[in-house]
């Protein structure tokens, strides 16, 4: 705006310094105008300038304590009048009958279900899913706080419990409590804004059956001033969610790292990525195996769980306008070893390798495994309320190392495939209808070609979702 006003003054000067062709008074007065036009534009070149470096100033100074009547309000305001809403979704669900689903090669919580609803692996038929209770509200001027209440088949969780900062200043936010950690792209999202029915069988795999991990502790995130977008983030918190386990210790038990760097590439464009690093302790973590005779066998396990996690996501949008059309990219890697040792048992009583004279022996022994894997998906918006998405993912059981336990349990090696496509209608940002196929290739010698149509609904106040 600046620029344009001083190339419009040029301009006029020129066509001023022209020779005359109306009388002289003319002129004079044409000049007086212009003087005058330039004065005012100048003024106002001025007052603008002013305002940008008053907010500049404004924007690297820390924020200033609000006038205690203001404080006194805010209380009372947000105390009483929350932000509500609850997520409704259930699902129908055509699949093979499987006494217990598992991921062959993996040993994960995810890795032993025996039908129940979860996240990861859901019933047949018709059943409720994953609804929330959201409440929400601003406590203060300077902290914000959020619960979410999870319900499904009777039973009730809290998701989440947390307080965060509102006023620290210069990008840095601070939030403690229950959370879904800051690692990865998905692990932050809830099941309600998923592209997809499920979660990736690589979330299932890393953090079990729920395909999510949570913190009880404290999160830092630093946004730093740049024209880019660049986050870091750093947690500590009890580690008790899978990989991790209870330890009814001191201190912490997991730790957490990330960092988030993203862009725009003109109107259209724009993407973002990232890496996490996951470290946690478990001590007598359950997981389920198979013996050389083909027998259940339950395994303990104490030691370190080491994660890393490579987050990439790309969206485009035609002149910047996503209501119409939109495509989105997204795709995560990780790494994942442990180190510890195994306690091998016969839970059941049946005389499995682990426990050969069945009189409650066991077999303890060192476990070192390293694993991975990754999946990549795309959603197309073809139309303003229709919406197509593919995904394809792959794991690799990768060495497992089973120290003395080698000669009793069963190593698996083998690679778990996914590929799932889906077509879903909104009628609205509240409302969405969707239906999924997928062909689960995740348990050794099956092929499970599985059909989900799943209703997804808002009620109340919905905050927007994340890039």
């Amino acid at each position: 705006m600046i620029r344009s006003s001083s190339r419009v003054l040029a301009a006029v000067s020129t066509l001023v310094s022209l020779p005359a062709v109306a009388g002289e008074t003319e002129l004079q007065v044409l000049r007086a105008e212009i003087e005058q036009l330039k004065v005012a534009y100048e003024q106002r070149i001025a007052a603008l300038e002013a305002r940008v470096q008053s907010a500049e100033q404004a924007r690297s100074a820390p924020a200033a304590e609000p006038p205690a009547e203001q404080r006194a309000a805010a209380a009372p305001a947000s105390g009483f009048n929350p932000e509500v809403s609850l997520i409704l979704q259930g699902q129908y669900k055509n699949m093979k009958d499987v006494a217990e689903r598992s991921i062959t090669g993996f040993a994960s919580t995810a890795g032993h279900n025996h039908g129940d609803g979860i996240e990861g692996v859901s019933k047949r038929g018709f059943s409720v899913e994953h609804s929330e209770l959201v409440l929400a509200a601003n406590i203060d001027p300077y902290w914000r706080g959020q619960a979410i209440i999870a319900v499904q088949d009777g039973d009730a969780e809290v998701e989440e419990a947390w307080f965060q900062s509102l006023a620290i200043g210069h990008g840095i936010g601070l939030k403690g409590g229950r959370f879904r950690s800051g690692i990865g792209y998905l692990n932050e999202q809830h099941p309600h804004a998923w592209d997809f029915a499920d979660a990736p069988l690589m979330y299932q795999a890393l953090f079990g059956e729920e395909g999510r991990y949570k913190q009880d502790g404290l999160q830092l995130k630093w946004l730093a001033p740049t024209p880019m977008f660049l986050e870091f983030g750093a947690e500590l918190g009890r580690g008790a969610d899978f990989p991790g386990s209870e330890r009814n210790k001191n201190g912490a038990g997991a730790g957490a790292v990330f960092a988030h760097i993203g862009d725009d590439v003109g109107i259209e464009h724009s993407w973002r990525a990232g890496v996490s690093y996951l470290r946690t302790r478990a001590s007598e973590r359950e997981s389920r195996f198979e013996d050389i005779n083909g027998l259940e066998a339950a395994g303990s396990f104490a030691g370190r769980s080491s994660t890393w996690i490579a987050d990439f996501i790309w969206k485009w949008a035609p002149n910047g306008n996503p209501s119409e059309r939109n495509f989105k990219f997204q795709a995560e890697y990780f790494q994942r070893s442990e180190k510890g040792s195994l306690d091998c048992y016969d839970e059941q009583g049946a005389g499995n390798a682990c426990d050969p004279l069945a009189a409650g022996e066991r077999v303890v022994s060192d476990y070192r495994t390293r694993q991975s894997g990754w999946y990549a998906q795309s959603v197309y918006q073809f139309l303003p309320r229709w919406r197509a998405g593919l995904r394809y993912e792959q794991l690799d059981s990768g060495s497992r190392n089973f120290g003395a336990n080698a000669a009793n349990l069963e190593v698996d090696s083998y690679r778990p495939k996914k590929a799932t496509v889906m077509l879903d209608y909104s009628w609205s940002e509240f409302s969405r209808l969707r239906l999924q196929y997928a062909q689960d290739k995740s348990m050794r010698g099956l092929t499970d070609n599985q059909w989900t149509l799943q209703y997804v609904m808002s009620l109340g106040a919905h905050g927007a979702h994340r890039f």
